[in-house]
C-alpha cells in the first residue's frame, strides 16, 4: 500500500497503480470501492487524502506523467510558496502545468501538458519530482496568465519565495521570442516589485499604477521619522504624495488584529502621512478605492511644513526590501527578520 510522506508538514501519497496481490496497491475490486479514488488514468490513491491540497495535486500529475516537468505554478507549490495553491482569482482550481518533449498523451483532468522546448539547464528534480527552474516557471506562468494583472500578481509572489529575482526574469525574457505569451511577460516585467507580500496588495498597487498613473510606490517598506524610530511598515507608501495604503482582509476585522491597525493609522497620520483602505470589495469595483485615493492624495498635497517621515533606514538597520538583500541574510537573520514576510 502507499506509504505517505511527510512534506513541509503535509502529508502526501503518491499514486500507485492496481496490484493483484493488494500489497503495492490496491485491487481491482479495492480499486472500484469507496477507500480508493482515481487520481488519473490507472492510478489510485486513499480515498481520504485530500485532492485538493496543491501539493498533492502536483505530486499526483507528476506521478501521471512520470516523463514530463511540471512548470508554473505548480514548481513554486511543490516548493512550498504559500501563494501558489493552484486557484485562479475566483478560488476555483486550474491545471497542473506539464511540459514534455513529445507530447503523446491525451488529456486528463488535472493536469495540462504543453510541448514546448525545453533546456536541460532548465531542468531540476526536487524531492522525486521533476520540474523546470523557477525562472522558467514564473515565466511560463506569467505568460499564460489570463490577464496583464494576473501575471504581474504571479510574478510578484515568486519574488516573495526569493527564488528569483526580477533581473533574472527580465534577462531570461529577454531571449524569448516567438514563445507563447511572450508580450504579456515583458509587458508585466517593469510593473514587477520585489517586496510585495501578497496578491491583494499586487492588486492594490497596480490600481494605482495603472488607474491614477502612481508610480513612485514603496511596497512593504519601513517607514522612520526624522530621529530614526521605525514607526511602521504600510503595504504601500505613495512617495510622491504622502498617502499610505492599506489592504484590509478578514483577518484585520478581528478585534486585536483591528485595534492594532487603528493605532498604526494613528501613528502615521501623526506624521502627516494621509491614509487609504481597500477591502475585498474593492477588487471587484475598484471605483470608490480611486475616489479615497483622490481624496487622500488631495489632502496630502494641501499640508504645509517640511515632512516629518522618511523611509531611509538608519544605519543599524538591516534591509530587505530586495531578493537580493533578503538572499544575502544569513539563517538565523531570516528566522528574525523574516517572520511576517514567510507567515
Amino acid at each position: 500500500m502507499p506509504v505517505p510522506q511527510r512534506r513541509r508538514g503535509l502529508e502526501l501519497v503518491r499514486p500507485v497503480r492496481v496490484d493483484p496481490s493488494g500489497e503495492a496497491g490496491p485491487t481491482e475490486r479495492q480499486a472500484r470501492g469507496r477507500g480508493w479514488r482515481r487520481s488519473s488514468r490507472g492510478l489510485y490513491v486513499p480515498a481520504a487524502v485530500d485532492g485538493d491540497l496543491a501539493q498533492q495535486r502536483v505530486l499526483e500529475a507528476a506521478t501521471a506523467v512520470p516523463e514530463g516537468y511540471i512548470t508554473g505554478w505548480a514548481t513554486f507549490a511543490w516548493s512550498g510558496a504559500r501563494w501558489f495553491d493552484g486557484t485562479d482569482r475566483d478560488g476555483q482550481p486550474v491545471p497542473v502545468p506539464i511540459v514534455v518533449h513529445e507530447h503523446r498523451r491525451d488529456p486528463q483532468p488535472g493536469h495540462v501538458i504543453t510541448q514546448e522546448r525545453l533546456a536541460l539547464r532548465h531542468c531540476r528534480e526536487l524531492d522525486g519530482v521533476r520540474g523546470t527552474d523557477p525562472t522558467r516557471s514564473i515565466a511560463f506562468e506569467a505568460r499564460y496568465a489570463p490577464d496583464l494583472v494576473s501575471a504581474v500578481v504571479a510574478l510578484d509572489m515568486a519574488m516573495k519565495t526569493d527564488l528569483v529575482s526580477k533581473v533574472e526574469v527580465a534577462t531570461y525574457a529577454a531571449a524569448l521570442n516567438g514563445w507563447t505569451g511572450v508580450p504579456q511577460l515583458r509587458e508585466a516585467i517593469p510593473y514587477v516589485v520585489e517586496n510585495s507580500w501578497s496578491p491583494m496588495e499586487s492588486e492594490m498597487r497596480l490600481v494605482w499604477e495603472i488607474e491614477l498613473g502612481v508610480h513612485r510606490i514603496a511596497c512593504n517598506h519601513p517607514v522612520f521619522d526624522l530621529t530614526g524610530s521605525h514607526i511602521g511598515t504600510p503595504d504601500l507608501l505613495d512617495l510622491e504624495a504622502g498617502v499610505v495604503g492599506e489592504y484590509d482582509g478578514a483577518l484585520h476585522l478581528a478585534g486585536k488584529q483591528r485595534s492594532r491597525d487603528i493605532e498604526r493609522e494613528g501613528d502615521f497620520r501623526r506624521l502627516g502621512l494621509e491614509y487609504v483602505t481597500m477591502v475585498a470589495g474593492d477588487r471587484r469595483d475598484p471605483s470608490g478605492f480611486l475616489q479615497r485615493t483622490h481624496d487622500a492624495r488631495r489632502r496630502a498635497r494641501q499640508r504645509l511644513g517640511p515632512r516629518q517621515w522618511t523611509i531611509t533606514p538608519p544605519s543599524w538597520w538591516t534591509p530587505t526590501t530586495t531578493v537580493e538583500q533578503r538572499r544575502a541574510l544569513t539563517a538565523d537573520q531570516r528566522a528574525r527578520y523574516l517572520r511576517l514576510w514567510s507567515a
